[in-house]
C-alpha cells in the first residue's frame, strides 16, 4: 500500500444535529428553503443494480486478482508477487462482505481464509508483527523504503482488523469454520503491540527494523488513519499497551484538535480542511463511529463533517477549472498525473479519486450515489475497469490513473456494505476484546437527546438530502429517542400540512430507531416534525 504519511510527517497527511452544524435541526417553523438544484432522478432498481454492479467489481479485485500462492492482495494491479498487510486487511473483511452478498459460497470464502491464515502464520513477523509489503510466494518482507524493512503496526493494524472482522463472521459449527477461528485467534494473540511501545516512553511506534532498529522514529499520533492501531493495541488479551500509552501518542501532539469552522462546518478534529478522506474510512471499516463518542468528539459527527467539507471545498472553494461538480468530487490518496499523492483540500492537483466518495457512503449516501451514477453512466468507457473504477480522474489535464490499488478498492465495497445492512460494523465493533480496548480509551456509546442527531445538514441549502434507499426503496433516517414517550412523528409540507405519519403517540425504548418513510411521497422539501407533550423537534430534508 502506498501510505503517504509515510513520505510526510504524520501532520501532513446520514449525518448530526447535535453541537456544532446545527441548521436544519430546529424547534420552530421557519419556512423551508427553496428547493435545490438536482440532477435527474434515478430509480431506486437503478441504484440498486449499480451498488452491485460496483461491489462485485471492487470484490474481484481481492478475489479474482489475489496473489495465487498466498490468497493476499496485490498492491496494485502492476506489483507481480508484492503483496500488501493492510490492503490484505481490507481484501479479508471484502470476503465477507462477498460470501454475504453470494458473490462466492461460504466455504469457498473461507478456503481462501485459511489460504491467506497459512501464509501469514509462515510469513516475516517483527516481534508478531508484518512488514507493510510481502513476497507473496516466499513471506519474506519487500522493504518500503529504506529502513522500513521491518514491522508496519498501521498496516497490521488494518490486517488484523479484517482477520478479527472474518472470525466474527464464519461462526459456524463445522470442523472448517471453527479450525478458521482458531488460526484468527493464534496469529491475533500473538502480535506484540506492547513491544512496540517499549522504548521507556510512553509511545507507540510504527516501525521497527531488525536492521535499523527505531530509526524511522514514528509515533502513532493522531489525527489520521491511526485509531485502529491504538484500539487494537489497546484490546490485545495477550500484549497490550496502556491507556496512558494511547493518551501519550495518540491525542497528544500532532494535529489532533482542530474546533476551526471550515466551508460552515466545525471540525473537532485533525489537520486544517479535515485532510486526505481516508482518515474517515480506513479505522471505520468495520469500526462503527456511530457508537463512539469521547471528550473531543463524537466521531460518526467528525467523519460526516469531514466528508462535507471535503465536498464543499470540491463544489465551491477549489479552482473551477479543476472541473469539479456534484458528481465528480472527493479527494483521497491515490495515482496522480506525476505520481502518487494524499489529495486532500490544502493539497489539490485536480485529481479525484473515486474511493473517496464511494468509500463515503455511509456518511453521505446522496451525494456518493451522484458520484457513482456519474462515473457508471457518463464516464463508463474512460473510468470504469473489470475491478471497478480505476484509480484516479483528473478532468483537466484529460488523464486518467488506470491501476486499481487494493487501499482504494478495498473501502469501496467495504464502506458501501455498511451503508446498505451495517454488516461489518455489528460484527467488529461489539467483539468483547474490542469494548475492553475501547473503555480504556474512553471511548463510549453516545447517549443521544430526542431529536435527529445523526443528521448533518448541507450548510449552503440548510437542508439535508435524503437518497430513497436502493434495498429498502423508501427513504431511511436515525430517530433518538431519550425518555420520551407518546412521541409522533410526521412528514410536513411547507405549509405545515401532514403527508405522513410514522409514529402516532408511540413510546420508544431509548436509543436509535430507524424510521423508514416516504415511498410514496414525490420529490420536493419537507419538514420531519418529533413531537410529544414537551418535545417538539424538526429536521428539513429533501427527498430526491
Amino acid at each position: 500500500m502506498l501510505n503517504f504519511a509515510k513520505q510526510l510527517p504524520l501532520v501532513l497527511i446520514a449525518l448530526l444535529c447535535l453541537g456544532g452544524s446545527t441548521q436544519g435541526c430546529k424547534e420552530n417553523d421557519a419556512p423551508l428553503p427553496d428547493q435545490p438544484q438536482t440532477l435527474a432522478p434515478s430509480s431506486t432498481a437503478e441504484d440498486k443494480q449499480l451498488l452491485d454492479q460496483v461491489q462485485r467489481e471492487t470484490f474481484k479485485y481481492f478475489w479474482d486478482f489475489a496473489h495465487p500462492a498466498s490468497g493476499m492482495a496485490r498492491e496494485r494491479t502492476t506489483s507481480g508477487d508484492m503483496v500488501t498487510s493492510g490492503g490484505s486487511g481490507f481484501g479479508v473483511q471484502a470476503l465477507v462482505v462477498g460470501a454475504d452478498r453470494g458473490f462466492v459460497t461460504r466455504a469457498q470464502a473461507v478456503d481462501r481464509l485459511h489460504k491467506i491464515c497459512d501464509f501469514l502464520a509462515s510469513a516475516d513477523r517483527f516481534h508478531g508483527v508484518w512488514s507493510h509489503w510481502i513476497n507473496g510466494n516466499t513471506g519474506k518482507v519487500m522493504s518500503f523504503s529504506q529502513k522500513d524493512n521491518g514491522g508496519d503496526v498501521i498496516e497490521t493494524a488494518f490486517l488484523v482488523n479484517g482477520l478479527l472482522t472474518a472470525r466474527a463472521y464464519f461462526n459456524g459449527a463445522d470442523a472448517r469454520e471453527a479450525a478458521l477461528r482458531t488460526k484468527i485467534t493464534q496469529l491475533w494473540e500473538t502480535v506484540e503491540w506492547d513491544w512496540y511501545a517499549s522504548r521507556g516512553d510512553n509511545l507507540l511506534y510504527w516501525h521497527w527494523s531488525p536492521t535499523y532498529g527505531w530509526d524511522m522514529n514514528m509515533p502513532i499520533r493522531g489525527w489520521n488513519e491511526g485509531l485502529i492501531a491504538h484500539v487494537l493495541a489497546l484490546s490485545s488479551p495477550t500484549h497490550p499497551v496502556s491507556a496512558t500509552v494511547y493518551r501519550n501518542t495518540w491525542t497528544s501532539g500532532g494535529p489532533f484538535r482542530n474546533g476551526n469552522t471550515y466551508e460552515g462546518y466545525t471540525l473537532d478534529l485533525g489537520e486544517r480542511l479535515g485532510g486526505p478522506l481516508f482518515f474517515s474510512h480506513y479505522s471505520f471499516i468495520s469500526l462503527d463511529p456511530r457508537q463512539l463518542q469521547d471528550q473531543y468528539t463524537n466521531y460518526w459527527r467528525q467523519n460526516v463533517t469531514h466528508t462535507l467539507i471535503n465536498r464543499s471545498y470540491s463544489l465551491h472553494t477549489a479552482p473551477k477549472h479543476y472541473g469539479y461538480s456534484a458528481s465528480l468530487w472527493g479527494l483521497t490518496a491515490s495515482d496522480t498525473y506525476n505520481g502518487y499523492t494524499a489529495h486532500s483540500p490544502t493539497n489539490d492537483n485536480g485529481t479525484v479519486s473515486p474511493t473517496a466518495a464511494l468509500s463515503s457512503f455511509p456518511y453521505t449516501p446522496y451525494y456518493s450515489m451522484q458520484v457513482l451514477r456519474h462515473l457508471y453512466k457518463d464516464l463508463n468507457t474512460t473510468m470504469i475497469g473489470p475491478y471497478g473504477p480505476y484509480d484516479a480522474y483528473n478532468k483537466s489535464r484529460n488523464w486518467v490513473g488506470t491501476q486499481n490499488l487494493a487501499i482504494d478498492q478495498g473501502p469501496i465495497v467495504t464502506m458501501i456494505e455498511n451503508y446498505r445492512s451495517g454488516l461489518l460494523w455489528s460484527l467488529f465493533t461489539n467483539l468483547p476484546e474490542i469494548q475492553a480496548g475501547l473503555a480504556k480509551a474512553n471511548l463510549s456509546k453516545p447517549v443521544y437527546e430526542t431529536g435527529f442527531p445523526l443528521a448533518v445538514p448541507e450548510v449552503q441549502a440548510n437542508l439535508v438530502d435524503l437518497l430513497k434507499h436502493p434495498d429498502a426503496d423508501a427513504y431511511q433516517l436515525e430517530v433518538a429517542v431519550n425518555n420520551a414517550p407518546g412521541l409522533t412523528l410526521t412528514v410536513e409540507k411547507g405549509d405545515g400540512t401532514v403527508v405522513e405519519t410514522i409514529w402516532t403517540n408511540e413510546t420508544k425504548a431509548n436509543g436509535l430507531h430507524t424510521v423508514r418513510f416516504g415511498k410514496t411521497l414525490p420529490p420536493a422539501t419537507y419538514r420531519l416534525r418529533l413531537k410529544n407533550a414537551s418535545v417538539n423537534k424538526t429536521l428539513t430534508v429533501f427527498l430526491h
